[in-house]
Parts: C-alpha cells; sequence; structure tokens
C-alpha cells in the first residue's frame, strides 16, 4: 500500500498559531506513518521539520506577485508529481492561489484552513480571499470564521471543518514550572517579588488594543500592581513610541513595562494575576485566552471573535467591549478583588475547558481525520 503523502504550504515558518499548527500536523504525520512535506519561503523555525522527520522545500510562496504566484504553481505541480503527494494543504491566501492551480494539473486534493476572516471592501479583494473557500475540504479554526465563510463564500456543510487550534497541554500547565524561573523573569522585567501583575501578550501592532489597557491601567484602584506588555514591534518602531509617550503621559512609567519577548510563556502567565487580550479588532481564535486559562489564570478579552468561544464569562474569565476603557478597567478591579476561593475555582474551570476544548491533541486527531476522508475517496 503507498504511504500517504501529505504536501502542507505555508508563506514562511516563523511565529504564530498558523506556523505552529503546520509544524504540529506535519509532527503527527511522521508518526502515523505518512510522509510529511511543508513547501514555504523559509523562516527561524524550519530545524523543527527535520527535528520532527518532516521535509522542507524552499519555494517564494511567501510572494503576492501574480508572475510569482503562477511560477510557484508550475513548480509545486511538478513537486506533486515527483513525490507523489496525495493531498495540498493551503494555510494562506497567496500560496493557495498556486496550490489550487497546480492540484487542477494533477490528481491531488486541494484543501485549505482560513485562519482569520479576511477582510475586503472591494470586489477584488473578495475574490483574492475567496481562494480560502474553495478547498474540497476547508477547515476553519473557529465557529465565528466558519460564519465568515458560510456568509460571503457560500462554504456548505458537506466541505466545511471546524478545527479549533490546540496548545500543548504538557507545556502550559502549572506543574511544569520551577520558583528559579519565576525569579529570573522578574528580575528581567524589574519587578518585585510578590508583586501583582497584570499581563498582556500580543506583537506590538494597533489593532491588539495595548493602547487600551494602558488607559485602563489608570483607573486601576490598587495603585501597587504592575503591568506587563510583552510582543516585538516587528517594525512597527512608531506604534511603540507612541504606547511609551503614552505610559509617560499617564505617570505609568514605574508600574508599566514593554518587553520585546519572553522566552517563557508558561511562567510568565503563571506569574499573572490576570491575563488581558485587548483587541479591538475580532480575531479568528485567539491563542492567548486558552493558553491562560490552562496555566489556571483568571481571562479578560474582548467580546468578539473567536474569544467568545474560548472564555466561559463568569467562569473561566470575562469579556468586556472592545475598545471600551472604563468596561475594561472595571473587569480588571473585579478579578483583583476575587477571593482566594473564587480565583481557585476560575482557576480549575479554565484548566478543565483548555483541556476539554483546546488541547494539541484534539487539533491534530481532527485534521487526520479530514485528511483521511480524502485519501479514501482517492
Amino acid at each position: 500500500m503507498k504511504q500517504p503523502v501529505i504536501m502542507q504550504v505555508i508563506p514562511e515558518l516563523g511565529a504564530g498559531g498558523a506556523e505552529q499548527g503546520c509544524i504540529d500536523v506535519a509532527g503527527v504525520l511522521v508518526k502515523s506513518g505518512a510522509r510529511a512535506l511543508v513547501v514555504s519561503h523559509g523562516g527561524h523555525r524550519v530545524h523543527e521539520l527535520a527535528r520532527c522527520g518532516a521535509e522542507h522545500i524552499s519555494l517564494p510562496v511567501h510572494s503576492k506577485n501574480p508572475f510569482t504566484i503562477l511560477k510557484n504553481a508550475k513548480t509545486l505541480a511538478k513537486i506533486i508529481k515527483a513525490e507523489q503527494v496525495d493531498i495540498v494543504h493551503a494555510r494562506s491566501r497567496a500560496p493557495a492561489w498556486s496550490c489550487e492551480r497546480a492540484c487542477k494539473k494533477t490528481a491531488a486534493h486541494f484543501i485549505t484552513t482560513c485562519h482569520a476572516p479576511y477582510n475586503f471592501k472591494g470586489e477584488w479583494k473578495r475574490r483574492y480571499n475567496s481562494v480560502m473557500a474553495r478547498g474540497e475540504r476547508v477547515i476553519a479554526i473557529s465557529h465565528y470564521v466558519a460564519e465568515y465563510l458560510r456568509t460571503n463564500y457560500g462554504v456548505g456543510e458537506d466541505r466545511l471543518r471546524i478545527i479549533p487550534r490546540g496548545i500543548p497541554l504538557d507545556k502550559f500547565h502549572p506543574k511544569m514550572l520551577g520558583p528559579q524561573k519565576m525569579v529570573d523573569l522578574l528580575k528581567g522585567w524589574r519587578i518585585p517579588e510578590g508583586a501583582r501583575i497584570i499581563l498582556m501578550p500580543g506583537r506590538l501592532t494597533r489593532w491588539k488594543g495595548h493602547h487600551i489597557l494602558i488607559e485602563a491601567m489608570t483607573k486601576v484602584e490598587d495603585k501597587e500592581i504592575y503591568c506587563v506588555i510583552i510582543g516585538a514591534d516587528q517594525g512597527r518602531t512608531e506604534y511603540r513610541r507612541e504606547l511609551e509617550t503614552l505610559i509617560q503621559e499617564k505617570n505609568l512609567g514605574d508600574r508599566v513595562r514593554v518587553v520585546d519577548h519572553c522566552d517563557d510563556m508558561p511562567t510568565a502567565y503563571m506569574m499573572a494575576d490576570i491575563v488581558v487580550s485587548a483587541s479591538i479588532d475580532p480575531e479568528g481564535f485567539g491563542r492567548i485566552p486558552v493558553e491562560a486559562q490552562a496555566m489556571g489564570c483568571p481571562v479578560i478579552a474582548t467580546d468578539h471573535g473567536g474569544a467568545r468561544e474560548t472564555v466561559i464569562p463568569g467562569e473561566t474569565g470575562f469579556l468586556v467591549p472592545p475598545g471600551n476603557v472604563e468596561e475594561l478597567a472595571s473587569a480588571l478591579n473585579h478579578v483583583l478583588k476575587m477571593s482566594q476561593q473564587d480565583r481557585a475555582l476560575m482557576a480549575t474551570r479554565g484548566m478543565s475547558n483548555a483541556a476539554q476544548n483546546f488541547s494539541k491533541e484534539l487539533m491534530l486527531e481532527r485534521t487526520l481525520d479530514v485528511y483521511e476522508e480524502l485519501l479514501k475517496r482517492k
């Protein structure tokens, strides 16, 4: 019997949920006895594929240039034929156009994963986005994204599969931590031991809502509490300067830290009294609220997008209107005043929610099921 060959195509292998999912799927494919190929423009995480036994093929699939997309399609078709690829799984729009065209010239199945509700104002952009809805199977990372696909592109239930992102519970679990890790992070953040912390992870881009949290910090009643914003600006130096100016204007320089990155997010979550996800625009899924819940930390997220599916209001965290400084501050004050008993109960519920619904194992199992559907058809 022929060994199944699955090829995932993604722009680059850097940081991000889509990239993590791609690497995780490649690993489980190898363990299941399949051959896993990943096509990308490269990135600092390529070595992780070799570690799990998958193979990487470098191609400029990150490019949106129409001529490059056409050229990539020809190259992908050759690869599909040479490597006897059964399924091509596109995880972004530009490479999806190349993949669809290549699959039409071969016997490979074409599937997509839609990671976000892509915005469009005109017909041209709508058509560009539409490729993510044209797979034989279309995976949505949340019910929110699934409804976007149904409404805007008419994806039927026969093709649509909802597979939420999954996190590694062996990594995001309180038992994995040690006190020395906490001490080291506190020193790096210049925060005294025993201080209470509000944590907001997320790359520095305006729609993530960092400025909303900074404004809300002025209305937090506990003036001894610290706020740590973790996120690289990825070249958005102007926005970073804007945040730093706002911090100084609000006289928060001694209590608000902006940190470029953190190599130990489980420990960061464990040290936090509250984790905030303040996105102004709705996220397709939102990994941060799930990771925080897995670590037993109360979450405050904005009431839209994927957060409505991952946070259970009043049980595992709280939802507030996007962009509303007053409501966010009120929620922060409420959580900070919660009794130890109520916090422990919320932690237990959050950990249970993450384990039951958003584990990496569940995501991988459901993804393999989709592949199996198409392999049986073949």
